[in-house]
């Protein structure tokens, strides 16, 4: 029985003595960055062990509280590190903070291992944390020898949220001040204050052929209304020339408008400003000394209206075709 006794105390003697062997060879360290802060900083506390491969190792999770006043604000995880083939080193960071001044331990951290079927366990040190508060205003002012200005506030940009009704108001104003004076500009000018836009005037050629047609389709001097047939083929004639020459012919006398063409001879050629001056005059001849012409020359006197026309009429597309070409030729030339 007391071999049997002795054997188990050799045995419980003998495992002791390894893992206190293998305790020695565990290493732990709790560190602060900082072991002074001010009431509600911030500091860095880092917990290592670093220990044989062969031992298993249980990291402690701590609250969020360390003791009574330390409280952890956030942790990373548990990150491993291999030394060399035989030692392992955990290592966490962990950010407290203490919102007490005073005096404050952490205390241990308990790591737990196991080595074949034997459980223990081991503390780090343990570590301690100074809190200040910020010095009274006295204490201060008479730190520093008098009083402390107060600081001006601080000047926020402008934003555009707030300069926008301004923005909105000098555009408005800016708005109606120009409406003023164009109302006030025709007013002045006789003229009314909205206009819509004029419809395009007709070319002058096809307001004079479609009187043409008219006239001839009527038949006006073959119902005897000779005079009537002269006048309206005179006055279609009077206002073709003054739209397409600018010559006042509505206003004036036969022999007028012939001594207009006759002092521009550059706008009619000799045979036209024959046929219009032999068409006007004896439609002078009808219409104040009751001449009756023959039939043959009221068809004449139609042909040649039409003819005048057709042969002075200014085509539009084709005056932009040539100005257009002018133009490319300019071009040319520039480059």
């Amino acid at each position: 029985m007391n071999k049997v006794l002795r054997n188990i105390g050799v045995m419980l003697l003998f495992l002791l003595t390894v893992l206190v062997s293998q305790a020695q060879e565990i290493k732990i360290k709790a560190e602060l960055d900082s072991s002074i802060i001010l009431i509600g900083d911030q500091v860095n506390l880092n917990l290592q062990i670093e220990y044989p491969a062969q031992i298993d190792i249980m990291f402690p999770v701590p609250a969020d509280t360390l003791g009574n006043t330390v409280e952890i604000i956030d942790r990373t995880p548990i990150d491993t590190l291999l030394n060399s083939s035989e030692k392992k080193i955990l290592s966490q960071n962990f950010i407290v903070t203490s919102f007490d001044t005073g005096y404050h331990e952490i205390p241990p951290f308990l790591f737990g291992f196991k080595y074949n079927d034997m459980v223990d366990s081991v503390e780090s040190n343990p570590t301690a944390l100074m809190v200040y508060t910020i010095p009274k205003l006295d204490s201060l002012m008479a730190a520093i020898g008098g009083p402390i200005d107060i600081k001006p506030p601080y000047e926020a940009p402008v934003t555009l949220k707030e300069i926008a009704p301004w923005i909105l108001g000098f555009l408005l104003l800016a708005g109606l001040i120009f409406l003023v004076a164009y109302a006030i500009k025709r007013k002045k000018n006789n003229q009314p204050l909205f206009s819509l836009p004029q419809k395009p005037k007709e070319p002058a050629h096809i307001i004079a052929l479609r009187e043409l047609d008219r006239i001839k389709n009527e038949k006006i001097w073959q119902k005897g209304q000779v005079k009537q047939f002269y006048s309206e083929l005179t006055d279609t004639l009077r206002e073709y020339i003054e739209n397409r020459f600018g010559i006042n012919a509505l206003e004036q006398t036969s022999d007028e408008t012939i001594a207009a063409f006759a002092y521009r001879r550059d706008l009619l050629d000799e045979k036209l400003y024959i046929n219009l001056k032999k068409l006007l005059k004896n439609a002078d001849l009808v219409k104040f000394a009751k001449f009756e012409p023959l039939p043959d020359d009221n068809n004449l006197a139609m042909v040649d209206a039409y003819f005048f026309v057709n042969q002075t009429k200014l085509e539009i597309k084709q005056e932009l075709k040539n100005d257009r070409e002018e133009t490319d030729g300019q071009d040319v030339e520039l480059r």
